[in-house]
């Protein structure tokens, strides 16, 4: 798929899709909306909104015409299912991440393997509108990391992208960027709806669902993330998320083969 940006044809109304950790897919955009679930490993989305993250109990939702590209964070299984317009208008105008329960990933998962005997039409469209019966009432999940659009602002996420353990203050990284605390404070506020605080954690959560999903220990992620010690990295962690990071790490070696699937453009 080439690096360039395009629309690509809905050839496939769902399936899946293998990836690798680190694999990437590259920029593009649909003319429907989609819902894409990692059945394992960490996706995430990128759009020029921000980025949004899914690990295996999240599902992304992303709505047509927005220009997105995919990464993979441990061995993931991509699941993709094309929504029609009445189903899709359901759903919220932008991206945004969901809770997955028990019941929306069996619909999922049965809507995207491969039988013997594949489901009618009308059979797949009657699971479709349970996923979306599902959705519509659930929260959404806060894992979204805004992109901004300030230079300072740009510079600033540039610099703890680089080190997510970076503990300086709002006022020290203002120095490093060219601008006051205030000023800053103010442009996390109008433009990413958020206060630094806040970013923070969502950009330090992001970094450790990929150093999770590549395998790497929570002792090792806390620290790498900034946080001061492992216990305060599991209640931070889990209080976002519902489950502690041990949930989230995998063997970045491991390679669980998938049944049969269907290889749908993500």
């Amino acid at each position: 798929m080439p690096e360039s940006s395009h629309i690509v044809d809905n050839a496939l109304e769902m399936g899946s899709l293998p990836l690798l950790h680190g694999d990437h897919v590259p920029s593009h955009r649909h003319g429907q909306g989609h819902l894409v679930y990692p059945a394992t490993g960490v996706l995430s989305v990128t759009t020029r909104e921000g980025t949004w993250i899914a690990p295996a109990t999240r599902l992304a939702w992303t709505p047509g015409g927005f220009e997105h590209h995919h990464r993979a964070y441990g061995f993931t299984d991509m699941r993709v299912i094309f929504l029609p317009a009445a189903l899709a208008a359901r759903l919220p105008d932008r991206p945004a991440v969901f809770a997955v329960s028990a019941l929306v990933r069996e619909v999922l998962l049965a809507l995207t393997d491969d039988t013997d005997t594949p489901r009618s039409p009308t059979a797949r469209d009657r699971l479709r509108a349970v996923v979306i019966d599902e959705l519509v009432p659930a929260s959404e999940e806060p894992l979204h990391l805004p992109e901004p659009r300030d230079d300072r602002l740009r510079a600033l996420s540039r610099l703890l992208h680089d080190d997510p353990a970076d503990n300086a203050t709002l006022t020290e990284l203002g120095t490093r960027v060219g601008a006051g605390q205030r000023t800053l404070t103010r442009l996390f506020h109008d433009e990413l709806g958020m206060s630094f605080r806040q970013w923070r954690t969502q950009l330090r959560l992001h970094h450790a669902l990929t150093l999770l999903a590549a395998g790497h220990t929570v002792t090792h992620t806390a620290a790498a993330c900034g946080w001061a010690n492992p216990t305060s990295f599991i209640e931070a962690f889990t209080a976002a998320l519902g489950a502690t990071p041990a949930r989230y790490r995998h063997d970045p070696d491991a390679r669980r083969p998938i049944a049969s699937p269907h290889r749908s453009r993500g």
